[in-house]
């Protein structure tokens, strides 16, 4: 790997005086995902403890393994509150990730610790560390903590080893993000300059309405957007609870939901069904995530809402089967037909309905702003988050795995003939339910993602095209991840691995297709302009035409 900073001059320690560096873990809430994981964390401590050992530190694990639970993760955040009072404050802190994590389990203490603090994920697809490294960097961003972060296989690398040197000799890592630049003064003259400022001041003065069922999701502190931030730029939540959302399902028809069922049947899309509801996909699994689905509209219908996001996660997993199959379908423009319960109108009539998945309030205004862009533009608006699961070479690019669990928009997949429905993993979603998955389709993208930095919002803009890769290397990926969710083969231009897992500030990223790369950078463009004229600070990331 290109090296990104000059090799920091060598510890000077006398052998019998190893220096220490304080190590902490945040988990998942769900117990039945920390048994899991737990073997794979072990073994990635293992490595870290090593790689540090090697350049004359040790570590000091601040929390012990729990007999009980079966694991040792910070799994509470009053739990981390008690680990980090048992911590120097000036101490050298790693925060290791090997899974999937909810940042605010340690960001109590996080946010009141004075030393350096640096954050590791094995570069890994098996469990989402990578995912749950970005989440708790951005949360960190949004939270204005001073942090550095590594990752790496094994941390063995050159890599990662001179990564591990420097932050122990400075207390930071600097990483190469020159990849990023801030917007130039756009031509006001240009039609997509025209139509982005246009659409900007038109949602700031009609305002716009996004429901949110249950704010706060997994942890992501880093995806909640304050009041005070979005209301500026026309945006405003309604605030609803997901026990409205279960008590309207129970008012939807066994009919209905047969309705909506016979329709993706008659588009040839797969459920792919078995008799175990524990583990296995089941009819009456996807009749209660129709039901859901009919809810969902119904209750976006009666409070005026221009997008909806269904936390899921935790509370209505123990409920109800997944919400994910609802959100493909509403964020697509071809979908099941849903009717007022008086049975007089249909809803968003031949619209997508903006959903962002686990209430991601970033996703909320990127998915807004792009269903109005790409509809004036004349594209297809189905628009989706993925989390940056993990990424490999492949004939000679680096190709991502850009994988959300459990829906995308039929569209992204080439139609719904071309999509799928198989239960999701036990370990996280305990009531099953299906997906909507499938292969993205090779394409021209826009991707994005509106974050918090400084008191403020930003915005990153850039532009990839998705890849078909043979079928064996697609399943390879899927079997290396979660084989159930829909992927998506990325190549981002003019953005490194190492430059996008330093600079981005969340474990998701936004995308959407355009007919081809003219269009798709004239997209860029305008939607530039919409942010910019929205007040975000707006940047531009790798190879980008305005």
């Amino acid at each position: 790997m290109t090296q990104l900073y000059p090799l920091p001059t060598p510890l000077h320690r006398p052998a019998a005086e190893p220096a220490t560096a304080y190590l902490v873990a945040s988990g998942d809430l769900r117990p039945s995902a920390n048994l899991r994981c737990w073997p794979t964390q072990q073994r990635l401590e293992a490595d870290v403890t090593a790689a540090l050992a090697a350049l004359h530190w040790k570590v000091s694990r601040a929390h012990p393994f729990d007999a009980e639970k079966g694991h040792g993760f910070i799994d509470s955040q009053r739990m981390g509150i008690e680990v980090f009072k048992t911590i120097p404050r000036d101490a050298p802190l790693i925060v290791v990730e090997a899974v999937w994590q909810y940042s605010h389990h340690v960001l109590a203490g996080l946010r009141t610790h004075q030393g350096p603090i640096l954050v590791l994920a094995n570069w890994s697809g098996a469990f989402p560390g990578l995912v749950g490294l970005l989440n708790l960097t951005a949360s960190l961003t949004k939270a204005g903590v001073a942090h550095s972060a590594l990752w790496s296989e094994d941390f063995t690398d050159e890599w990662a080893v001179r990564g591990l040197r420097e932050w122990l000799t400075t207390g930071r890592v600097e990483h190469d993000l020159s990849h990023v630049r801030d917007l130039p003064v756009l031509d006001a003259e240009r039609p997509e300059v025209v139509l982005g400022t246009a659409l900007a001041r038109q949602l700031r003065d009609e305002k716009a309405v996004i429901g949110v069922f249950d704010e706060g999701c997994m942890g992501m502190y880093n995806a909640i957007f304050d009041d005070e931030l979005l209301n500026p730029i026309g945006i405003y939540k309604e605030r609803l609870s997901q026990s409205a959302l279960v008590a309207e399902m129970q008012r939807v028809t066994d009919d209905e939901a047969a309705a909506v069922r016979a329709w993706l049947d008659a588009r040839g899309f797969t459920f792919h069904f078995g008799t175990d509801e524990a583990t296995e996909l089941t009819e009456a699994q996807v009749t209660s995530q129709f039901k859901m689905y009919v809810a969902a509209l119904r209750i976006s219908d009666d409070f005026g809402l221009d997008a909806v996001g269904i936390q899921y996660q935790q509370g209505l997993k123990d409920v109800v089967p997944a919400s994910d199959l609802a959100e493909g379908l509403l964020n697509n423009v071809e979908r099941p037909p849903v009717r007022s319960r008086d049975g007089r109108r249909e809803l968003y009539p031949g619209v997508a309905l903006p959903h962002f998945n686990e209430v991601d309030e970033g996703v909320a205004v990127d998915a807004l702003v792009t269903n109005r862009l790409w509809n004036a533009m004349g594209f297809d608006p189905a628009t989706t988050l993925h989390d940056i699961r993990w990424g490999a070479d492949f004939d000679g690019e680096f190709v991502w795995v850009f994988e959300i669990s459990g829906s995308v928009p039929a569209s992204h997949n080439g139609g719904y003939d071309k999509s799928y429905s198989m239960r999701q993993p036990p370990m996280f979603f305990p009531l099953g339910g299906g997906t909507l998955s499938g292969v993205s389709k090779p394409g021209e993208i826009v991707w994005s993602r509106v974050f918090i930095m400084d008191g403020g919002l930003h915005v990153d803009l850039g532009r990839a095209h998705v890849r078909e890769l043979p079928a064996a290397e697609t399943q390879r990926r899927l079997d290396a991840t979660d084989r159930q969710w829909p992927i998506m083969h990325a190549v981002l231009h003019g953005v490194g691995r190492d430059q996008l897992m330093a600079r981005h500030k969340a474990n998701h990223v936004q995308v959407a297709y355009a007919p081809d790369a003219d269009a798709a950078d004239r997209a860029l463009l305008a939607k530039a302009a919409l942010f910019n004229e929205l007040g975000l600070t707006v940047h531009l990331c790798g190879d980008v035409k305005l």
